[in-house]
């Protein structure tokens, strides 16, 4: 009876710490609104997908204090972005920056979102990781290859396999394409789609992967760490698909507080920061 007696303590014990934990969380959140409302700050809440932009928004906070423009940004992470545009339609989040606009244009096409572009941020890279090879040439038949299984991103990872050699497009300059438009495989892969996020957890199991940088630097590794990176031409209208951008609801496209945010992240420091986590900054 007395151990019965000690588990059930053990267990209410838990669920008030975890009470306590939640509340801790809701104050602090509250807390931070309530500093930024008596200073005088307007919070500007922003969407983003994984951690590998944490010190360039740190950057903008950094320009915004320097410039007194009285913003505070405040970040939300979320492991898609899917579940990001989502939000910013709830108006959970005042602006998101993670989608280039490929992604945003498929996602308006499919879900009837109004957003807006207020500003362009940078081209991420979009490499071919592998922990077994150190060279394209080294791939054999049915060797496995995740790439991402959201359209557009799919349709990316498609055209790097070509660029690498490894397979075919019908037409290597069409703005989307499939597995369906595939003319050959000479390599003889296995490609497979899978969620973006869990690509870099499968290398260890797949022959090699193709994913969003973000998740690359989330898991500790470097875009430089590829075995095959495709050039940027920043200048290429075949490029402009898949550059990044800030986006916020239509309703909001000319609100002023954003386009402080915007100026903020279109200046030197910042680009600066860019290049220090992606290796190729990027603005119109």
């Amino acid at each position: 009876m007395a151990t019965t007696n000690r588990a059930k303590a053990k267990r209410t014990l838990i669920i008030v710490l975890a009470a306590i934990a939640v509340v801790i969380v809701v104050i602090a959140g509250f807390v931070i609104r309530q500093n930024a409302q008596s200073a005088g700050e307007t919070v500007v809440k922003v969407g983003l997908v994984g951690n590998s932009d944490d010190n360039v928004w740190k950057a903008v906070q950094a320009q915004l204090d320097k410039d007194n423009a009285n913003i505070k940004l405040e970040y939300k992470t979320f492991q898609d972005g899917i579940y990001t545009n989502q939000a910013l339609s709830n108006n959970e989040l005042d602006i998101t920056a993670f989608q280039h606009y490929a992604f945003l244009n498929q996602e308006i096409k499919d879900k009837g979102y109004k957003f807006t572009v207020i500003g362009d941020s940078y081209i991420s890279p979009f490499n071919l990781y592998s922990d077994k090879y150190k060279n394209v040439s080294e791939f054999k038949s049915g060797d496995k290859v995740a790439i991402p299984n959201n359209a557009t991103n799919l349709g990316r990872a498609l055209k790097v396999l070509d660029s690498a050699g490894l397979i075919t497009l019908k037409d290597s300059s069409a703005a989307n394409p499939t597995v369906d438009d595939i003319a050959g495989n000479p390599s003889g892969i296995d490609i497979v789609p899978n969620d973006a996020a869990s690509i870099i957890n499968l290398l260890p199991d797949y022959a090699g992967g193709i994913t969003n940088t973000n998740f690359i630097i989330d898991a500790g590794k470097s875009p430089d760490d590829a075995i095959y990176a495709p050039k940027i031409d920043a200048d290429s209208t075949s490029f402009k698909p898949y550059v990044n951008v800030i986006v916020a609801n239509t309703s909001q496209k000319d609100n002023e507080t954003y386009k402080k945010v915007v100026a903020a992240y279109h200046t030197d420091a910042v680009a600066t920061q860019i290049k220090k986590s992606h290796n190729i900054p990027f603005f119109d």
